[in-house]
C-alpha cells in the first residue's frame, strides 16, 4: 500500500503556541517511513513547512502519488508534542486540501492521543492513532479492528481500541535523511553561540521522562522513559555528520546525565544542544558535556522557591542557590545556558527578578516567567477538571486567556479564542 506522510505548512497567527516556529525534522515520520518500507509499503514524505509548499503544490504532490493513506500530524514535530498549538486549524486545512486525493485520512499527534473522539470528529478523519504512531501506521494496512491504539468510525459508531501506544525504542532504526533534504534545514534549534555555516538537525537519544511534573502534557504520549541503543545513536549521528550537518539538537524530553551517551557524542566532531534539569548534572558531568561539544543547555528550573517546585512536583533535591551555582558553573563550560521559569503563585516577582539578574551577571539567560497552559493530558488539567472530555481543549484555552494578560515573548499578545481559530479568521 501507499502512504503519504504529511507535515503541514504551519502558521500560528492568533495562537497561544510558544514553541519554535522554524521547520524541524519530522522525526516521527522518519521512523514511520523506515518501518513502513520494511514491510514493503511505498512511502511519500512531504514536509510542507520545510519546503514552503502552497496548498495547490501540496495537493499536486499527493495526487500524483495516489496514496491509500494520507497521514497528517497535529503538531509541528515530536519536539513540540508537549506544547502543540491547541487549535486544529492547520491540520484541518491540510486535510481539506488532500482529502479527495486519498482513500483514507489518518491523524497522528498529541490531540488524538489525549482526545481521540473529539479529534476524529473535528477533523472528519477516518482513523486517529493514539500515542506514538510509527509502529501503528503499518498495521492500518490490515483490518483496523485488529489494531490497537486507534480510534475510527465503523457502521456509524466510533470505536476505540486500546490506549496510547509507546514505541519499542530498540526496534526503531537509525534515521537516514536525504542529503538534499537536510541541506534545506538551515535552522539550528536553540543555538545562540554562533551563526550556522552548515545545516542542523534534530534527533533523540531517549524518549519519555521519569518525572511527572504537573505542567507537562505527556501522560498520553511519549511518557514512559526509554533509551535508544548506543549503537543506533552512533549510527544516526554518523549519518547526519556524513550528510554535512554541523549541529544536532537532542529533542529528548529530558536529556539525562548518562556518561555512555555523552561519550558517544564526544567521540564525534559535532556541536549539540539539550533540554534537561541542571540538578541532575554534577560538576564532573558538566565538564564532560562541555568537552563533548555541547553549546546549548535549556534547563528547566520553573520556580525559584522550594514551595513552588514542590507544587509543580519537580522532586528537585537542590536549593535555589545550589541550582544557581550549578547553572553558573555550566555557563563556564557551555557557551549558552538558559534557566526556564514558569509563572508560579509561590514566587515573589521581585525575588524572581533578583534571581534572573544574578544569573545574567554571569551570562546565564533566564526568561521572564511564562504562563502555564493547562494542556489536556497534563496533571494540571486533571487537577482542575478531571479527565479530558470533548470540550477539553476549549476549556483549557478559555481558562488560559482569562487567567493571564501577558504571555511569552513569541506569542500573540492578544491570542484569539480557540473556537475562532478553528473556525478560521
Amino acid at each position: 500500500m501507499k502512504f503519504s506522510l504529511i507535515n503541514p505548512r504551519w502558521s500560528f497567527e492568533g495562537s497561544i503556541y510558544f514553541g519554535c516556529r522554524e521547520p524541524h525534522l519530522p522525526l516521527e515520520y522518519g521512523y514511520a517511513r523506515a518501518l513502513l518500507e520494511r514491510e514493503g509499503h511505498e512511502v511519500q514524505l512531504i514536509d510542507a513547512q520545510m519546503e514552503e509548499l502552497s496548498p495547490s503544490q501540496l495537493r499536486a504532490r499527493v495526487s500524483d502519488f495516489d496514496p491509500d493513506f494520507a497521514v497528517v500530524t497535529t503538531a509541528p514535530s515530536y519536539l513540540f508534542w508537549r506544547c502543540a498549538p491547541p487549535e486544529l486549524r492547520v491540520p484541518r486545512e491540510t486535510i481539506g486540501t488532500v482529502r479527495d486525493c486519498t482513500r483514507a485520512i489518518v491523524v497522528v499527534g498529541p490531540h488524538g492521543s489525549t482526545t481521540p473522539t473529539t479529534t476524529l470528529q473535528k477533523l472528519a478523519a477516518d482513523v486517529v492513532v493514539m500515542g506514538e504512531c510509527e509502529e501503528i501506521l503499518p498495521k492500518l494496512a490490515g483490518d483496523w479492528a485488529g489494531a490497537n491504539s486507534v480510534c475510527y468510525r465503523r457502521d456509524g459508531a466510533v470505536r476505540i481500541h486500546g490506549g496510547p501506544h509507546a514505541a519499542d525504542m530498540k526496534d526503531l532504526p537509525a534515521l537516514r535523511w536525504d542529503r538534499n533534504f537536510l541541506a534545506r534545514h538551515a535552522h539550528h534549534h536553540h543555538r545562540f553561540d554562533a551563526k550556522p555555516t552548515a545545516p542542523g538537525a534534530e534527533m533523540e537519544t531517549s524518549r519519555g521522562c521519569p518525572y511527572h511534573c504537573t505542567f507537562c502534557a505527556k501522560d498520553n504520549f511519549r511518557n514512559s522513559f526509554r533509551r535508544r541503543p548506543l549503537n543506533v545513536i552512533a549510527e544516526e549521528l554518523d549519518s547526519l555528520i556524513e550528510a554535512g550537518i554541523e549541529y544536532v539538537y537532542l529533542i529528548d524530553e529530558i536529556f539525562l546525565a548518562y556518561r555512555d551517551v555523552v561519550e558517544v557524542i564526544a567521540a564525534r566532531s559535532v556541536k549539540f544542544g539539550i533540554q534537561t534539569r541542571i540538578d541532575l548534572w554534577n560538576y564532573e558531568m558538566i565538564d564532560l558535556l562541555g568537552r563533548a561539544g555541547c553549546v546549548s543547555i535549556e534547563a528547566g528550573v520553573e520556580s525559584i522557591t522550594e514551595a513552588g517546585r514542590n507544587r509543580l512536583d519537580k522532586k528537585c533535591k537542590l536549593s535555589t542557590d545550589e541550582l544557581a551555582d550549578r547553572l553558573i558553573y555550566a555557563k563556564s563550560r557551555v557557551p549558552f545556558v538558559q534557566a526556564n521559569l514558569l509563572e508560579s503563585q509561590d514566587d515573589n516577582p521581585r525575588e524572581v527578578e533578583a534571581f534572573r539578574q544574578r544569573l545574567q551577571k554571569f551570562g546565564v539567560w533566564s526568561n521572564a516567567p511564562v504562563p502555564l497552559f493547562p494542556y489536556p493530558g497534563s496533571p494540571d488539567y486533571t487537577r482542575l477538571w478531571g479527565n479530558p472530555d470533548e470540550r477539553a481543549w476549549e476549556r483549557a484555552h478559555e481558562h488560559y486567556l482569562k487567567s493571564f494578560r501577558e504571555f511569552s515573548d513569541i506569542q500573540e499578545q492578544q491570542p484569539a479564542p480557540l473556537v475562532e481559530l478553528e473556525r478560521g479568521r
